[in-house]
Parts: C-alpha cells; sequence; structure tokens
C-alpha cells in the first residue's frame, strides 16, 4: 500500500536579524529549533536592492564542527579564508565549506544595482568529522543539472539527485538533497526522501500547497518543516512557484551552540574558545592568494 504523503507539521515565518557587521536578513530557524531540524542548524534568506542592508557584510569570523552552504540568487560575495581560498561567489553559484576543526574566513557582497538575494544554510557535522580537516567547494551555476519534468516544473540540482540526475555536491556524510525547485502555474512536483530523513522546504516566489493534513498555502519566504511519511508533492496556485526543497539523514547527536561554533559538549566549546584567543583555533592554514 502506497504510503501517504508527508505532512507539514510545523511553519516558521522567519525572523528579521541583523548579522555579520550588520547585514538585514531573515532568519528561517536556528539554535531555538534544535532538534527539529537535525541535520540542519541554520537558514537564513539575505536580500535587498538597498546596498545600505548588506554592504557591511560578513568580516573575518570563525567557524568549527559545520558546513556553511551559500546559494546566491541574485548579486555577488567575495570570499577568503584561511585555506587560501579567494574568489566571487555569483548569481546561480554555490559555496560549500567545511568548516572541520576550525577555518576563519569572510563574506562580503560586492554592491548590486539590482538586488542582492541569497541564502546560507548551516549542515552539522558528525561527531566523528567535528575536528577533521576543513575543505572547500566553490561551484558555478555551470555545475548544476537541471531537469525538466513531464509537467514542466524545472529542477535544479546541488546536492544529491532527482529523477536520475546526480548534483555536484557529493560524500557529505548526511546525504542531503538540495533542490531549487520552479514549478509552473497550476503545475505540480513530487519527490520521495528515504525514509527517516529530515526534510523542510522554503518557498522563494509564488504561493506552493503541498498535500497532506496540513495544505494551506507555503507563502513566500515561509519556510515549512514535513513530518514522516512518504512522497512530498508540490502544487503551485496561480502563479510559478519556486522554492527550496532540502532533505538529510539526522544525526541524533547532542548539540552544543556558542555563536559560529557548534561541536557536541560544553567542554569542545570552552576549548574551542580558548584556542580562538589563544590564536591556535586553525589547525590548517595557508596564506591568503586573491585569484
Amino acid at each position: 500500500m502506497p504510503e501517504s504523503p508527508r505532512s507539514i507539521e510545523h511553519r516558521f515565518p522567519g525572523v528579521p536579524t541583523l548579522e555579520g557587521a550588520g547585514v538585514r536578513l531573515r532568519r528561517s530557524f536556528s539554535n531555538n529549533e534544535v532538534p527539529l531540524f537535525d541535520p540542519f542548524l541554520l537558514l537564513d534568506r539575505f536580500g535587498s536592492s538597498n546596498p545600505e542592508d548588506y554592504l557591511a557584510g560578513f568580516p573575518w569570523h570563525p567557524h568549527r564542527g559545520i558546513e556553511t552552504v551559500t546559494y546566491m540568487l541574485e548579486g555577488q560575495v567575495e570570499h577568503g579564508d584561511t585555506l587560501g581560498n579567494a574568489g566571487v561567489i555569483g548569481s546561480g553559484d554555490v559555496q560549500w565549506m567545511n568548516s572541520g576543526s576550525g577555518i576563519i574566513h569572510q563574506e562580503m557582497p560586492k554592491r548590486a544595482d539590482g538586488a542582492m538575494s541569497g541564502f546560507q544554510l548551516w549542515v552539522n557535522l558528525p561527531a566523528k568529522e567535528k575536528m577533521a580537516v576543513p575543505a572547500y567547494r566553490g561551484l558555478t551555476r555551470a555545475d548544476f543539472p537541471e531537469v525538466t519534468t513531464d509537467a514542466g516544473s524545472r529542477v535544479k540540482v546541488v546536492a544529491g539527485s532527482y529523477a536520475g540526475t546526480e548534483g555536484p555536491v557529493k560524500g557529505i556524510s548526511v546525504n542531503p538533497t538540495y533542490l531549487d525547485v520552479s514549478v509552473p502555474a497550476r503545475g505540480s512536483f513530487e519527490l520521495t526522501p528515504p525514509a527517516g530523513y529530515t526534510a523542510f522546504a522554503h518557498a522563494i516566489t509564488g504561493d506552493v500547497r503541498f498535500d497532506g493534513r496540513d495544505d494551506r498555502p507555503v507563502a513566500a519566504g515561509e519556510t515549512a518543516l514535513f513530518g514522516p511519511g512518504g512522497p512530498i508533492r508540490a502544487n503551485a496556485l496561480e502563479t510559478e512557484a519556486r522554492f527550496l526543497l532540502v532533505s538529510g539523514r539526522p544525526l541524533h547527536e547532542p548539540v552544543a551552540w556558542y555563536g559560529p561554533i557548534v561541536m557536541n559538549t560544553q567542554a569542545q566549546l570552552v576549548e574551542a574558545v580558548r584556542e580562538l584567543r589563544g590564536g591556535d583555533f586553525v589547525k590548517h592554514r595557508r596564506p591568503i592568494v586573491e585569484e
């Protein structure tokens, strides 16, 4: 007997937040929602046509124990880090960074004629990988395959797979799927995440209705967290709907969180802060060389 579709269990409208050196953004979920989104820790959506809302950027700051995923919809962000990576993340590009044992980096938006917009997602690392060597993936929009379904939906595959097409981001412990989905007006879309995996959707534009007990439309800017079940079925209303659809294997591990550092115990946090203040936080460092 076919499984029932996954239903929306929680909705998050997002909270206006100031981050970095004064960037205005909207935070969908964060440490208050642990462990609902396990293995995902945070989702921020930034976007404005006013440069004063974003130009202050995110100057040099540390991370440990997580992966940060920056997906640019519009505009450009300059990146640099203690691994020696430097470059520009442009429209449609993705930066997937594993901070591992410790990295210090900066992300500085460049002034745009139109809107600057995008997302940052934090993915937790399992305990056994939190002190691993950091790694960096810089991917351009050309790296991501796009699938067009028979129903006319367009699916950009960043990680995981859809309809047999795999995204370029592979080898992540929580086996994530990260899709950018556009469904035409009155069209539909379906994906079945692996059983037991956490799954959520964030509406970018248009209203989208998901099958299940709570079938109220999800409005642009809203995040919907799905419960257990089978497929996720999305239906656009009178206009095209675009949304992120993300899933991953939960870790079921304790979370100790202090700012940009996420570990498993308070003792590990204390040690990380001690190392940060003492100058030995970064275990793997190379001089930053501009590309």
